[in-house]
């Protein structure tokens, strides 16, 4: 599918460069084997979709959250870990990638579809330092591999105010937590930023901008199948998740002037298809004409049941919303005028 850019066309990253290994397949569909590809077996597997973004990098989809692979020769890095229930087929996918230990995790968020794995996984993994281990890898015999989170996703993970006991053991717990702005490192052959995204999605969001794959896994900051989650119980807000789309948008880049080619920066979300910076910046743009909406009916005295009747979210329900499931349209538009209150209060 291809859409029109000034006087060109650019193709859209849903359809983009990727050569899925649908459980099994691994055929691009002229019959030719995409370059680096693996084979993967539908019976150790299930479900899950691998595909291959990058000749070092894969997204798998079908656990969960999405899930980022980097291979290389220090190891796996890995973006996100799914659902606890689905971490075994997970680690079937990454060893049909590639032998190599799983060095890395990094934690998008404390969402389960994003950490539920952590602990099957980190356990099968193995810490770069040998015999030497910090943090929570110390604890366990052969160094399990390193979880990389903000601060806040350890506070949700280990024991939150008001609860008695954690919702996740500890080898599932970040071992390296930052607060800064900005966390780095240097491994396979590339640099890897993890850039906080405060107030976004919640108060302790990430993404993970791989420089030299020139690909970034935007977590929830990204969510193509349903309207944004706003969690404001757990700190997120819709100013927060506009200031982290526009940081999403500025740091890809589209195929200029070569337009017509298949190329620029892969954005990896956190559910829903592949994406490039045109897609970023129409979710951005969406959520911001639904907050001016919003905050103009709440400057006019509107209630919260007036302006949901007023629909703010037309011409976008189509694509985006929806009437049942876990994040329906309502509770979306409730999420803006809550954070707009909370803004203004």
């Amino acid at each position: 599918m291809k859409r029109l850019v000034c006087a060109g066309l650019a193709i859209t990253a849903g359809a983009l460069m990727a050569v899925a290994v649908r459980v099994g397949v691994v055929e691009a569909q002229a019959g030719q084997r995409a370059p680096g590809a693996q084979t993967v077996n539908a019976a150790a597997v299930g479900d899950l979709e691998v595909i291959q973004v990058r000749p070092n990098f894969y997204m798998i989809a079908g656990a969960g959250g999405n899930i980022g692979v980097q291979i290389g020769e220090d190891g796996v890095v890995l973006i996100d870990t799914g659902t606890a229930s689905r971490a075994d087929a997970v680690l079937a996918a990454i060893r049909r990638i590639t032998p190599g230990p799983i060095r890395y995790l990094i934690n998008t968020n404390a969402d389960p579809d994003h950490v539920g794995g952590n602990e099957t996984i980190a356990v099968a993994g193995q810490t770069l330092f040998g015999g030497f281990t910090t943090g929570n890898a110390g604890v366990f015999g052969r160094g399990g591999a390193s979880i990389i989170a903000t601060e806040k996703v350890l506070e949700r993970m280990s024991t939150p105010v008001g609860q008695e006991a954690a919702p996740y053991p500890f080898v599932a717990w970040p071992t390296e937590a930052f607060y800064q702005s900005r966390k780095y490192l240097y491994l396979n052959g590339e640099g890897i930023e993890v850039l906080q995204q405060p107030a976004a999605h919640t108060d302790g969001d990430s993404m993970v901008f791989f420089r030299r794959s020139d690909v970034v896994v935007a977590g929830d900051i990204l969510d193509t199948t349903r309207f944004p989650v706003i969690d404001v119980a757990r700190g997120g807000t819709v100013q927060g998740k506009i200031a982290a789309l526009n940081r999403l948008v500025d740091m890809a880049i589209t195929s200029v002037p070569l337009v017509s080619r298949e190329a620029g920066t892969v954005i990896i979300p956190g559910h829903g298809h592949l994406s490039d910076q045109i897609d970023a910046a129409e979710y951005r743009d969406m959520l911001t004409v639904i907050r001016d909406r919003v905050r103009d009916l709440i400057a006019a005295g509107r209630t919260l049941d007036q302006i949901k009747a007023a629909a703010p979210a037309r011409g976008y329900t189509a694509r985006y919303g929806s009437t049942t499931g876990p994040w329906t349209t309502n509770q979306f538009i409730e999420a803006v005028y809550h954070s707009l209150r909370q803004e203004k209060s």
